[in-house]
């Protein structure tokens, strides 16, 4: 699973180098616009060590930020599963505060927070939890009749089985909306970068860009890259292993 994240993340990668060393040569472009591979190369042999630091820097925040998001997922969506006027505003609430653009909170996010973790963490949790909620609303939201009704009738049912039941018939598409959003943990964790953080690989993709070095960019593009598909093949792995357990007949 590991090797298989890898190396498609591999193909992808210098399939979009070759079309820029492609583009380099269909339009003559110098150096200064697109570097040589032999200068992208050397580029990468210098600012590796430190760009490795700032990665990990970045996906440390990243990892965290998607806890929090699934943590604020599962809880809006646990209230707002419900029909009364309750569950209605708390999911009005989530849906309007997502509708307001990162770029236009981020910098009250910073005003009050600082340049520092705290506020990348916010933002890849706030950019993130979008998608889970939205999965997670719509999954336990749904009755599972034949198995609540049994419940129900013997006087069992509390809300804490019924979220359990509709988790456990819904496991598989959990466990995919979970992966799928880690990639939006990492991009929200790198914008707060951009933008006005002080460390993480985003605060170097930006110098790179002011320094119109696009052969750093590159490096730090292949660096994310790498540990974004290391990152989603754990949780993959993760949530086979999961699903594994829960289904798995008892003695």
């Amino acid at each position: 699973m590991f090797l298989r994240r890898l190396y498609q993340f591999m193909i992808v990668y210098g399939l979009g180098l070759l079309m820029l060393m492609g583009i380099k040569a269909l339009f003559g472009l110098s150096d200064y616009v697109i570097p040589g591979p032999g200068e992208i190369w050397q580029t990468a042999r210098q600012v590796f060590g430190g760009y490795v630091l700032d990665v990990l820097n970045t996906l440390q925040v990243a990892i965290l930020g998607h806890i929090l998001s699934i943590a604020m997922a599962f809880a809006v969506g646990i209230v707002g599963r419900l029909t009364s006027w309750m569950g209605s505003m708390i999911k009005t609430a989530a849906f309007n505060v997502q509708a307001y653009p990162i770029v236009a909170v981020a910098p009250i996010i910073f005003i009050l927070l600082g340049d520092g973790f705290s506020s990348r963490l916010l933002i890849a949790a706030m950019i993130c939890y979008f998608p889970l909620l939205l999965s997670i609303l719509g999954i336990l939201s749904e009755p599972v009749d034949d198995i609540e009704h049994f419940f129900k009738m013997t006087g069992r049912i509390t809300w804490r089985l019924e979220v359990k039941i509709r988790a456990f018939q819904n496991l598989h598409k959990l466990t995919t909306v979970i992966v799928g959003s880690a990639t939006l943990a990492v991009v929200g964790t790198i914008v707060a970068e951009f933008i006005a953080a002080s460390a993480g690989i985003g605060v170097s993709i930006r110098r790179a860009l002011y320094q119109s070095d696009l052969s750093k960019i590159l490096t730090a593009l292949f660096l994310i890259g790498i540990c974004s598909s290391l990152y989603l093949a754990c949780l993959e792995w993760a949530g086979r292993r999961l699903i594994r357990r829960w289904q798995a007949p008892g003695p």
